[in-house]
């Protein structure tokens, strides 16, 4: 079974960046071959003190971590925040591990660009990256994982400025195609403040599509307001230092609909429904209790009052 998460078909047209795209769309293609589970526990124990320590510049508060399970197989989704720094999948991905330990089987589903970067690509291997968009996370899932995704990807992770406090997946519901087919529990997690960081202006998604970066999977090209003016992704600003909550919520079983609803629009239709409006309440919630998140990521950091996250065992 194929799940298509946060990725699109991918355009013939070349575009104006055709000499720096079609060589990335090859390794692309190369990548997809590739062995797909690489993940490596002691990679990960080497890497996680540094990880936590960076994350503590997002005055990070992790609540509900209770109710993701603490073993066997589970869908985590999540709203996707932030441009390229990704703090909440950061987070996120310390706080499963915190949870289920780190020898127990976690994989996050990401880019196939990113997984094409030469050094990069093999090291989110390494942390448990896998590819989005193929059966991956099905075979992840029967090997017992808990499987984080974004299904919003780069749509949700580049919303505009004004649009911060809305969970946007772009109608993508290759995700509870996959939670029916396997029959698994979907733990949805909630993430407020993070997006506040960084000001959006525009997804430039038709930028996206003249320079042709539909061959990688690509789906925007981000204009961003900076302190020195309206910069793009190429030159995007830093985060400015928010404080940002991420919340588990409770469980939502749909084993009960059988794996054959999996090809049932209506029933897809109501469970994505479902789903993003359980989030969107939970994110209303966050924003109601958390107005001003940049203001309150200044204060701590200037009083130097950071949220240091326990870093898992």
């Amino acid at each position: 079974m194929s799940v298509s998460t946060a990725q699109t078909p991918v355009h013939d047209r070349a575009g104006l960046l055709a000499p720096l795209v079609v060589p990335l769309s090859h390794r692309v293609a190369t990548e997809r071959v590739a062995p797909v589970f690489r993940r490596d526990p002691e990679t990960i124990r080497r890497h996680l003190t540094l990880i936590s320590r960076l994350a503590t510049y997002f005055s990070p508060e992790v609540l509900g971590l209770e109710n993701l399970p603490e073993s066997g197989p589970v869908l985590v989704v999540g709203n996707h925040s932030c441009l390229l720094y990704m703090p909440d999948a950061w987070v996120t991905g310390l706080s499963i591990l915190r949870r289920r330990g780190i020898d127990e089987p976690e994989y996050t589903l990401i880019y196939d660009l990113l997984l094409a970067m030469p050094g990069i690509g093999s090291y989110l291997r390494r942390i448990g990256a896998i590819p989005a968009g193929g059966n991956e996370a099905e075979g992840a899932l029967e090997q017992g994982a808990a499987v984080l995704v974004y299904p919003g990807g780069d749509l949700d992770a580049c919303r505009p400025w004004t649009a911060r406090d809305r969970v946007d997946f772009g109608g993508r519901k290759g995700f509870v195609r996959l939670a029916l087919h396997s029959g698994v529990p979907v733990v949805p997690v909630v993430t407020h403040g993070s997006h506040n960081s960084v000001v959006v202006l525009a997804r430039g998604e038709q930028i996206a599509r003249v320079l042709g970066l539909g061959r990688i999977r690509v789906n925007v090209f981000p204009i961003v307001l900076g302190p020195f003016g309206v910069t793009s992704m190429l030159t995007p600003p830093l985060p400015m230092p928010t404080s940002m909550q991420i919340e588990f919520l409770p469980p939502i079983d749909w084993s009960s609909l059988g794996g054959d609803s999996a090809t049932d629009r209506k029933t897809v239709e109501a469970c994505y429904d479902e789903i993003t409006g359980v989030m969107q309440s939970a994110l209303d919630r966050l924003a109601a209790a958390h107005p001003h998140p940049v203001l309150s990521g200044l204060s701590r950091l200037i009083r130097r009052d950071f949220v240091h996250l326990e870093v898992p065992a």
